[in-house]
């Protein structure tokens, strides 16, 4: 099968043009509310400690200031060492905590530059330490440099390494160089996931280490990518920006995005697979200061008037 290839010039237009669609204050409210309920609540740094981390879970459980009534995020992202805080953590929460999944940054994190023994060795103690979902990094250099069949085997083996759970494989889009790159690795990433048999599986723009991290062109590139596999195969793949989305303002233009590329599919109906996209399980945000903007916008329209930013919890 012949690769897709990006019109750049015209994915920076379409892109650019979710940002320009009006929407009513009804529907933005339920937007709010939904794309704080798509959050990977995260902290990546080399200074976490578990307080830090159990503070994190706190606040996905409740993202709010106790006033309102809000959904939680989909999950607390951590390093590895950190799964059993987050999941000990959660769990202490009750019904609401254990709602929020736990991922890991496996696979020698942001780099991917290590041997692949330790890679998946780093994958099965998160599990083991109750890690529900993975975030793994792709090989980018073995895929710049044209070894295709390397990063599809990987992978693969990362699949059976995460057992029960879930795989989210980061392309790091900003070292990819162009959109036809983006577009060949979304293809190649899905393929490898298909292929091994993979559940639940996502792709995702970033580490958030790298510039720039997620973009809107990009995702939609990703988007399509999606489409035109379940449109040739029937099977769902979710996707994940993360690294730069700060704003409820730009949470609801991907939203805008992500509605108009696959919620449409089947008519979009209840039950569609439209409707399944639209949904924490098919989609997240990769994301931390986005919360509390998430917060404040909601509280602005049932309340009529901004909260101050102290007033909810720093994640």
């Amino acid at each position: 099968m012949p690769r897709a290839t990006v019109d750049a010039v015209m994915a920076e237009q379409r892109a650019a043009s979710f940002t320009r669609r009006s929407i009513k204050a009804e529907s933005k409210g339920a937007a709010l509310r939904l794309a704080l309920s798509m959050v990977d609540l995260t902290t990546l740094e080399g200074k976490d400690t578990p307080e830090k981390v159990r503070s994190l879970c706190r606040k996905a459980a409740d993202p709010g200031d106790g006033t309102l009534d809000l959904p939680a995020v989909a999950a607390v992202c951590v390093y590895p060492t950190l799964a059993g805080v987050a999941r000990g953590a959660l769990d202490a929460l009750g019904s609401r905590g254990r709602g929020v999944k736990v991922a890991a940054v496996a696979t020698g994190f942001p780099s991917g530059q290590y041997p692949l023994k330790v890679r998946l060795a780093d994958v099965r103690r998160a599990v083991e330490a109750g890690a529900d979902e993975i975030d793994m990094v792709i090989s980018r250099g073995a895929f710049l440099a044209g070894d295709r069949r390397r990063v599809r085997e990987e992978i693969a083996q990362t699949v059976e390494a995460c057992g029960r759970a879930h795989l989210k494989v980061i392309l790091e889009t900003g070292e990819l160089e162009t959109l036809d790159n983006v577009r060949a690795a979304s293809d190649l990433a899905i393929e490898a996931l298909d292929g091994a048999g993979a559940h639940g599986a996502f792709i995702k723009t970033s580490t958030g280490k790298v510039e720039p991290a997620a973009t809107m062109p990009v995702t939609l590139v990703m988007l399509e990518a999606i489409r035109d596999h379940y449109l040739a195969t029937g099977r769902l793949i979710g996707m994940k920006p993360a690294g730069g989305i700060r704003t409820a303002k730009q949470a609801v233009h991907y939203l805008v995005m992500l509605h108009e590329t696959l919620g449409v599919l089947e008519g979009g109906g209840p039950g569609s697979a439209g409707a399944k996209f639209m949904t924490p399980d098919w989609f997240r945000f990769g994301a931390s200061a986005l919360v509390n903007d998430l917060c404040r916008q909601i509280a602005w329209l049932e309340r009529g008037r901004y909260m101050a930013r102290y007033d909810f919890a720093e994640a």
